[in-house]
């Protein structure tokens, strides 16, 4: 690895596990951090199959995951008032700005959260 590290949101580990190209070429060479919220909604979809379940696990393993802390939560609280942004947006925000590492998205609602640095994706 480089030594580039990131934040990435659900969507773009999605795109990821759904064959993006674009997307692997761009997390190719990078420590990828998800916040606990990312590794939980990756299991969202109903009915995953053994192999999905599986996929999603390999990728997990190549992440490192963000627990929950008292700092990610306050930034979190902060966030919430103000931006309007859904608790678990929030949370991955506060993530990204707790870590202070880029947050790699395609949903453009990050825009409005103040103190982040977004790498918007256009898929």
């Amino acid at each position: 690895m480089d030594g580039i590290s990131i934040v990435s949101d659900t969507n773009p580990l999605i795109y990821l596990l759904n064959g993006n190209r674009e997307v692997a070429n761009y997390l190719d060479g990078k420590q990828v951090w998800i916040s606990v919220i990312t590794e939980l909604e990756l299991f969202g979809k109903k009915d995953l199959s053994t192999n999905e379940i599986k996929e999603i696990n390999l990728l997990l393993e190549s992440c490192f995951i963000a627990e929950m802390n008292l700092h990610i939560k306050q930034i979190t609280k902060d966030l919430m008032q103000k931006a309007s942004v859904k608790l678990p947006d929030a949370i991955v925000a506060a993530t990204a700005i707790y870590l202070d590492f880029p947050l790699l998205t395609a949903d453009t609602g990050f825009e409005k959260v103040p103190g982040l640095n977004l790498i918007l994706l256009e898929v």
